[in-house]
């Protein structure tokens, strides 16, 4: 193992240790010092972020990711007020979720614990730096940070102003770490540092996963993709519709909640897709459909097969005219990737049904589906969007980055014999 890892993670040990036993007061000093240092040093992330755009323009990096790349003063104060929150939700570690007593006298609990040294590798965005620490910090985790090249610079600042926030607290700047060499050998290497990592979360698009998925050895919590669908019923409110469209789509594309995928029904196609199409031109969207959506909207370009099994990320969009409900559901089924899916219809059984049928981490009716984050569902922030079902789904907070241990306390009691010798 590269030696520079070899000591991170020794130090990371080390304060994950000193972390689990921090009590609530102290880290809540640390996060609200991290707050007042982001926005203290605003100018100095500022110059650094403006030279990993610099550096990203003359690579020719697609304008989306540098739009995720680009940090400002609104887009500080955000992360320096979901660090305030996260400040003032309550602490998992320690909570026991329930005490019972079993037929031989004992206490048996559940209490919640940290995970320990998180790993997180990530892309363009630099407020994951600043989100992932805080989250992992006040759930009793230590964490090594891994972001892209791309983004170095803004990294090492945000990096830096966290760990004022630590050094306030009187706590080990260790707790927070990043990884400098932007080197593939080296993230291939810290996918496999099972002696030191507990868990590795990989937060970015379709390449990064699977590259992690590939590679790691340690444990991996699997985030982010979203090939997400918004689905226009025939009992639609079509200006709902329209409204729901404009922002799922156009109000960020280059995250992962925002729709790659349009289905509408037969019977309202004729009237709603002229008038949709209109509706996204000053956002110049470009519409990949099938016949019937190219016979209705004439700038629209025929889809591919693959066209509907991409995460765009862009302007663009795959648009499918179904004949019926079922047809929606069945093309959801084969497309998604259990990401956040949206119905907009004004049938209650229909909007129950969709509710049943589609697997998702978020499913939604008449609803956006950039709604699917942490911050908007009362978590402070995220780690990441979890698209599978073992252990966390869907935003992970603050209690999804924790495990849990068995308390019991007893009376002395000692078990009896019991004939079975396979008990373990």
């Amino acid at each position: 193992m590269n030696n520079m890892l070899e000591t991170m993670g020794r130090q990371a040990k080390i304060a994950a240790n000193i972390l689990r036993k921090t009590k609530t007061a102290q880290k809540n000093k640390a996060l609200l010092a991290m707050e007042a240092a982001l926005l203290k040093n605003q100018e100095a992330i500022i110059e650094a972020n403006a030279i990993d755009i610099a550096n990203a323009q003359e690579r020719g990096l697609a304008k989306p990711m540098i739009e995720r790349l680009t940090l400002n003063p609104a887009r500080i104060q955000s992360m320096a007020e979901s660090i305030h929150q996260i400040a003032g939700l309550p602490d998992p570690v320690g909570y026991i979720e329930e005490m019972k007593t079993s037929e031989d006298g004992l206490r048996i609990g559940k209490q919640r614990v940290p995970l320990g040294v998180i790993g997180i590798i990530y892309e363009s965005r630099p407020n994951v730096t600043a989100d992932a620490a805080a989250l992992c910090f006040k759930s009793g985790n230590a964490v090594i940070l891994r972001g892209g090249k791309e983004a170095l610079a803004s990294n090492q600042a945000i990096l830096e102003a966290m760990r004022e926030g630590l050094r306030a607290a009187e706590l080990p700047i260790e707790m927070i770490q990043l990884i400098t060499d932007p080197s593939r050998e080296l993230a291939t290497a810290f996918m496999q540092m099972n002696d030191y990592l507990d868990c590795l979360i990989p937060r970015g698009g379709a390449g990064l996963i699977k590259n992690v998925l590939k590679n790691a050895t340690v444990p991996v919590i699997e985030t982010g993709v979203g090939n997400c669908h918004l689905y226009i019923d025939k009992e639609a409110d079509l200006e709902m519709a329209t409204r729901i469209l404009i922002n799922a789509k156009c109000d960020r594309p280059s995250v992962c909640n925002s729709i790659e995928n349009l289905l509408v029904h037969s019977d309202v196609a004729d009237r709603f897709l002229p008038v949709f199409a209109e509706a996204l031109k000053p956002y110049n969207v470009e519409i990949r459909g099938d016949e019937k959506t190219m016979s209705l909207i004439p700038d629209a370009i025929l889809a591919t097969p693959e066209d509907y099994d991409t995460e765009f990320l862009d302007m663009t969009l795959a648009v499918k005219v179904v004949s019926h409900y079922d047809a929606a559901v069945l093309h959801i089924q084969k497309h998604s990737t259990g990401h956040s899916e949206v119905i907009v219809t004004a049938d209650y059984q229909t909007a129950l049904a969709f509710l049943e049928d589609i697997d998702a981490a978020a499913v939604y009716v008449n609803a956006s589906s950039r709604f699917t984050d942490g911050g908007c569902f009362g978590l402070g922030g995220e780690i990441g969007i979890s698209t599978q079902k073992l252990h966390a789904r869907g935003p992970m907070g603050l209690a999804e980055l924790t495990s849990y241990k068995y308390i019991v306390f007893g009376e002395g009691q000692i078990r009896g014999t019991t004939g079975n010798e396979f008990e373990c």
